[in-house]
């Protein structure tokens, strides 16, 4: 059995195909396999991924006969994973060398359910370095502890999941699988219901994956109705707090975050098309009524004047109309 399964679910990446290859064979090795899940690429990616498929030992090709989003690839990756551990890397990304050894090194020495590290985004050629907002490093810790408070940045603010390692036990109930539902902020759903559900989780020092920027047609960078899945997927995560037997300890934070991504989309409304802003506009107003209205009046009394106005405006709109 391999030590470590690394997952790279991908569309049509021939221009980035090289760099995350090339990152891969040089964290190859006997205890390593890397399962590429082609999403139903339609450029020149299969013909690339055939040729390293034959070349690097451990590389498995799965593909996907129709286009089922990274959440579902993901999936797929995990369904066929073998490892004693996991991690994720996006197709456009690369690893630098020895990294994965690293990430392998780490969570055995600690002995905890995953392990979070940062990452170098990577602009063109500009790089700058992004560490998880965590309070100690290098020590193992409760990830219910690391969600808290509401007012500053914290774990759960750090979506990026292919910056870290993971233990197969969370995902033999089938607990941890992506939300197939939803076409962008998956990420964000699955990490805070990891803080939620894993026992145990540090945060160690390895820098050595590479997140590219500015890929054009990047679920990051789109305009259209997919960006709206922030709000199903921030309702996700409230119905879980919810539900939560901390309920009142996180509810805070879920309730801050969500409103400051409603204030951030709405600030950005002049990107998308006319029916798209308008279903921004009524979809935000609904998830304001959903909150529990006595936390959410504690959240706007405390964020800025200008977020703050926009949400009011939100929900006093939506009170009108009702």
């Amino acid at each position: 059995m391999p030590k470590l399964s690394v997952i790279v679910p991908f569309r049509n990446i021939q221009a980035y195909a090289p760099d995350m290859l090339c990152g891969l064979a040089n964290n190859a090795g006997e205890g390593t396999e890397f399962i590429l899940v082609d999403d139903h690429s339609t450029d020149g990616t299969p013909e690339i991924l055939d040729h390293w498929e034959r070349r690097l030992p451990g590389l498995r090709v799965i593909r996907h006969e129709v286009n089922k989003g990274v959440a579902q690839s993901r999936n797929t990756g995990l369904d066929a994973a073998r490892g004693q551990y996991v991690t994720f890397l996006d197709g456009d990304d690369w690893y630098a060398r020895g990294y994965l050894d690293e990430l392998v090194a780490g969570i055995e020495t600690l002995g905890c359910d995953f392990v979070r590290t940062g990452h170098v985004k990577a602009t063109g050629a500009e790089r700058v370095v992004h560490r998880p907002p965590a309070r100690r490093w290098d020590a193992v810790l409760d990830p219910r502890d690391a969600i808290a408070p509401s007012h500053v940045s914290t774990m759960v603010d750090y979506p990026f999941v292919w910056a870290g390692i993971y233990h197969r036990r969370l995902f033999e109930d089938g607990g941890m699988r992506y939300s197939t539902g939803l076409r962008t902020a998956e990420d964000r759903e699955w990490v805070w219901r990891l803080h939620l559900t894993a026992e145990s989780f540090a945060v160690i020092r390895p820098l050595g994956v590479f997140y590219r920027r500015g890929v054009s047609d990047s679920l990051t960078q789109i305009s259209d109705g997919r960006q709206l899945d922030f709000i199903p997927a921030h309702d996700a995560i409230l119905d879980g707090v919810l539900a939560d037997r901390e309920a009142d300890r996180f509810l805070p934070k879920i309730v801050r975050t969500y409103c400051a991504l409603i204030a951030f989309h709405m600030s950005n409304v002049r990107r998308y098309d006319a029916e798209t802003g308008r279903q921004l506009r009524r979809q935000s107003a609904a998830a304001l009524a959903r909150m529990p209205q006595d936390v959410l009046d504690r959240t706007l009394a405390e964020m800025d004047i200008q977020r703050a106005d926009v949400l009011l405006r939100l929900r006093a709109g939506a009170r009108k109309a009702a």
